[in-house]
């Protein structure tokens, strides 16, 4: 009874604090479309190119939305 609540507390904590915004992206680290300062990555989901002064991956999916710095 103990680990059928704890899997169950550990599923409401992982949906609770998992990021919304980038659930269906998987952002993969482009370097060779790197420019002065700033790195590119690209979503394997879904194409989107992002370029970011912070040398990490973006943090919101981009696929809606026009190509900004983050």
């Amino acid at each position: 009874m103990i680990i059928v609540a704890g899997l169950i507390i550990a599923f409401v904590l992982v949906l609770v604090f998992s990021n919304r915004a980038t659930r269906n992206c998987r952002w993969r680290a482009v370097r060779s479309g790197d420019r002065d300062g700033e790195a590119m990555y690209r979503c394997a989901a879904c194409g989107a190119v992002v370029f970011t002064s912070t040398g990490k991956e973006p943090l919101h999916c981009r696929v809606n939305q026009p190509d900004k710095k983050e």
